[in-house]
């Protein structure tokens, strides 16, 4: 455990272990403080300050809260009982709906409660289509999502191989008939957000999207900005300048919905159309149409930032993200990270880059924790705490089931920063990360930016289709013989996590992937210890000190099963000032290695000496030859192993 750490989790480790014992529990009481009550039976026309006057909406807790926290001589709690919050709008901070006097204000389940907090409507009414097999419910006027939920699990929207040949043009392609220009609606119109996917399209580790703008006979056109963006991007280090495959499938048309358990979205008309799985009475079954983009969100500025504000015991699900829809789609650089401007060259590693947004998302905040909560069933990324992010705590939470990635901590806007803009001191311990993203499978289990002093330890990721752990960015330009991007991050440490089976669906991922300049010195330089990673399925290592690294640390760790790759990336030729192209710093040694594949063009060095040190590791084939030690310490720490059969709160039926 180190020294960060111990000290961040000290803050709250009684009330937080006996909330990741039972996964969620909230505030039993509020007698050292006052309480605002919550229930989805509740009034706002209700005081809130008692069990028996709860207010009905997180909005109107919110503006009691605000009448009562500033001045505070204990911690403020905003009690929900239990059921589910179905909100209209999100629940938007500000730094006026801070703690106060080192207090804190504290979004909590009620003792013994499981909340969710959820952005959908419920979809009844359901009929027969005919004699189909196919079901058809009537949604609000002018809804639009990209996601749907059948008792609690998500639904495939409508998808299949792409019938016609393509040939690709400037603007699109000719297909080989007009097949696709005679799709059309139930309602009678062309299909507006119909979408190609390109797996591996822009890079291996990407999966981009694109949407059709029109179809004319054979003539299919393709939306713009989408298709510059993902065919334009000039000498670029990062991956291809454009895309280098024809779509694997394309999505989102009534004629494509074929198979059991997927749905379509008729625009014209608002209506719904499923055919539902073996086993699913549609007269019974509870759907769930995510409507809004964001279920919190907010924050403060850096002159003013919210603070000292705790969620816990809470379920956030039902959000959709619907940018991937729009002309700009999803043209993918890495990471969920798009192409949205300028090209990309080796050395402009600056380029407009755009993190596709979490579902709950704060910046410029500090002292904000989330415990014991869960993150599920996603249309964007599960939990983002952006720019500005100071001394938060992630601990004890479930991921799983997001469009996007799991968690997002940072961004790579501002490799600069200074002060309150920085991204500095977090703490992501403990959470069970698994089974995501599920539509961007480009994503991450725990992306972090520009960040320094974080500490990310202890956590369980597993079973995703790239990579577990992605942190850093900017150093492409080593590619072209350049320094990477001068940027904040320092004193990192990624240590003691359990990550396994990744890189399932996509290619070049590994278990822990560092990317950019990491601090200047091996005391302010990232760190790689105690972790235990097997099962990778598909190229390239389980721990990848990819581009621009330097000062890096990668000691203790241990890795088997390597997939058609190795345990380790490799040493990296280091432009940054005074290093004129000489190895970059590593220290890498004490690790327990699985290496069959031994020394090729991305393959371990066996031993190195100078600035890039590779010694002392141990050759192994399989975890039993791995410490005890080591085993045990990584992943979930015991109070919170209770994660691992954590089940979602059950369909509101």
């Amino acid at each position: 455990m180190s020294a960060a750490r111990g000290v961040r989790v000290g803050l709250i480790a009684v009330g937080l272990v006996a909330a990741a014992s039972a996964v969620y529990v909230g505030q039993a009481s509020a007698a050292s403080g006052t309480s605002v009550y919550v229930s989805p039976s509740g009034s706002d026309a209700n005081s809130g300050l008692s069990p028996s006057q709860p207010v009905q909406t997180p909005q109107r807790a919110q503006a009691v809260v605000r009448g009562l926290n500033q001045n505070l001589s204990a911690d403020l709690t905003v009690q929900l009982a239990a059921g589910y919050y179905r909100m209209t709008r999100p629940l938007t901070l500000t730094a006026a709906d801070s703690g106060s006097n080192g207090h804190t204000v504290v979004w909590s389940a009620a003792s013994g409660a499981r909340p969710v907090v959820a952005g959908s409507t419920r979809l009844t009414g359901w009929s027969r289509v005919g004699t189909s097999g196919m079901w058809v419910a009537q949604g609000p006027k002018g809804i639009r999502t990209r996601q749907l939920y059948v008792d609690g699990a998500r639904a495939q929207r409508a998808t299949g191989k792409v019938p016609v040949s393509l040939t690709k043009t400037s603007s699109g392609y000719t297909a080989s008939a007009a097949t696709m220009a005679g799709w059309r609606d139930p309602s009678g119109q062309a299909p507006p957000e119909v979408e190609f996917v390109y797996p591996g399209g822009l890079g291996a580790w990407t999966e981009p999207r694109c949407p059709i703008a029109s179809m004319s006979g054979k003539t299919i056109t393709m939306a713009q900005p989408c298709w510059r963006d993902s065919n334009s991007r000039g000498t670029n280090h990062v991956g291809p300048g454009s895309l280098a495959t024809s779509p694997a499938r394309v999505e989102n048309a009534f004629q494509l919905l074929t198979q059991p358990g997927q749905w379509y979205l008729d625009t014209g008309s608002s209506r719904f159309y499923y055919l539902p799985k073996s086993g699913q009475d549609m007269t019974s079954v509870d759907v769930e149409a995510p409507v809004l983009e964001a279920l919190v969100n907010g924050g403060g500025t850096a002159s003013s930032p919210l603070h000292d504000v705790t969620f816990t015991g809470i379920q956030f699900s039902y959000a959709t993200w619907n940018g991937a829809s729009g002309p700009a789609g999803f043209s993918e650089v890495q990471a969920n990270y798009l192409n949205q401007g300028s090209s990309p060259t080796a050395g402009n590693a600056l380029f407009n880059w755009f993190q596709i947004p979490a579902n709950v998302t704060l910046t410029y905040d500090r002292n904000v924790s989330f415990t014991g909560d869960a993150f599920v069933h996603l249309g964007g990324a599960g939990l983002g705490l952006g720019d500005g992010t100071q001394n938060a705590l992630v601990k004890g939470n479930v991921v799983t089931d997001t469009s996007g990635n799991g968690i997002e901590l940072g961004n790579v806007d501002m490799p600069k920063a200074t002060g309150a803009s920085q991204t500095i001191g977090n703490v992501i311990a403990d959470n069970h990360v698994f089974n995501t993203p599920v539509e961007y499978r480009g994503g991450i289990g725990v992306d972090i930016g520009y960040a320094a002093n974080t500490t990310l330890t202890h956590n369980q990721i597993d079973h995703l289709p790239y990579s577990g752990v992605s942190i850093g960015w900017g150093g492409w330009p080593d590619k072209a013989g350049k320094p990477g991007i001068a940027n904040f991050s320092h004193g990192n440490v990624v240590s003691d996590n359990l990550v396994f089976t990744i890189v399932q669906a996509l290619g070049d991922g590994a278990a822990i992937y560092s990317n950019g300049q990491t601090g200047s010195s091996f005391a302010t330089g990232e760190h790689i210890t105690g972790n235990v990673m097997h099962d990778l399925g598909n190229i390239f290592h389980m721990i990848n000190t990819d581009n621009g690294t330097d000062w890096m640390t990668v000691t203790g760790n241990a890795s088997w099963n390597p997939g058609p790759s190795n345990s380790w990336g490799y040493c990296h030729n280091d432009y940054y000032a005074g290093e004129g192209g000489g190895l970059d710093h590593e220290n890498v040694t004490g690790n327990y290695w699985d290496n069959r594949k031994g020394n090729g063009s991305h393959g371990q060095l066996p031993t190195h000496t100078g600035n890039c040190n590779v010694s002392g590791n141990h050759d192994i084939t399989s975890g039993s030859q791995v410490p005890a030690a080591i085993l045990a310490d990584a992943g979930l720490e015991a109070p919170f192993r209770g994660l691992l059969t954590w089940k979602q709160v059950p369909p509101q039926g």
